[in-house]
């Protein structure tokens, strides 16, 4: 029995190696879609969009096969509880990544104007790259990566709050481009959601290797490797 659940395991860690591959490709080429007002690309990531739906039900069908055919327990059970979680998780980042998408269309017309634009660029290195190293630290079971993108998400919560106090100002300063600023505050509030989707992932990653449960804690306690 040992052996089928390893094989079947094997074969759902390859599966959500591929969704994860799927959203990351989603995430850069919504923000490239942005940063080059690409309707074209943006379209495309829409449309895409149903092929990480279709493979987050195929996770969730494997993961309760291995439930019901091998009643795993202990640390067997945690990693197809993790991936289950972990599956929703990347899902919600491709949804994300269509939400950017969704905005370039609408931002593209303002291409032209002689308006302040928002830079996006430092926000849009942290949040993949805390996606990245989450599903590094999944894949490599490393709780101390984990962590480390735990604590990173201050950074882009800063950020967005002060992208947040920047629309506001733009707006009182150019009302005529009142929909572009809204835009772009849609699209910071994508970003710092997908940073808290890969801070889910580390938290269900520590879970995964420990038991322990970080979820809800303001800090990762240091003895959370142990």
């Amino acid at each position: 029995m040992k052996a089928h659940f390893i094989q079947a395991h094997t074969i759902l860690k390859e599966m959500i190696a591929e969704i994860a591959a799927k959203a990351e490709q989603a995430v850069q080429s919504a923000v490239d879609a942005v940063d080059k007002n690409n309707v074209a690309a943006a379209t495309r990531v829409i449309a895409n969009d149903a092929k990480i739906d279709e493979a987050e039900i195929k996770i969730e069908e494997e993961c309760l096969k291995i439930l019901a055919l091998h009643q795993p327990v202990a640390s067997d059970l945690r990693q197809v509880i993790t991936i289950l979680k972990v599956n929703n998780e990347i899902e919600r980042v491709g949804d994300l990544a269509v939400n950017i998408a969704e905005r370039v269309a609408d931002m593209a017309l303002y291409q032209e104007r002689k308006i302040e634009k928002f830079d996006f660029r430092d926000m849009v290195n942290k949040a993949k790259a805390m996606l990245k190293q989450a599903l590094d630290a999944m894949t490599y079971h490393d709780v101390a990566i984990a962590m480390e993108v735990i604590r990173s998400d201050d950074e882009v919560d800063i950020i967005h709050r002060n992208n947040y106090g920047k629309t506001r100002d733009m707006i009182l300063r150019y009302p005529d481009e009142a929909q572009y600023y809204m835009d772009c505050l849609t699209v910071s509030r994508c970003l710092e959601r997908i940073a808290d989707s890969a801070t889910n992932i580390c938290e269900d990653v520590i879970y995964q290797e420990n038991g322990h449960i970080v979820r809800h804690q303001h800090s990762v306690k240091s003895d959370a490797s142990q």
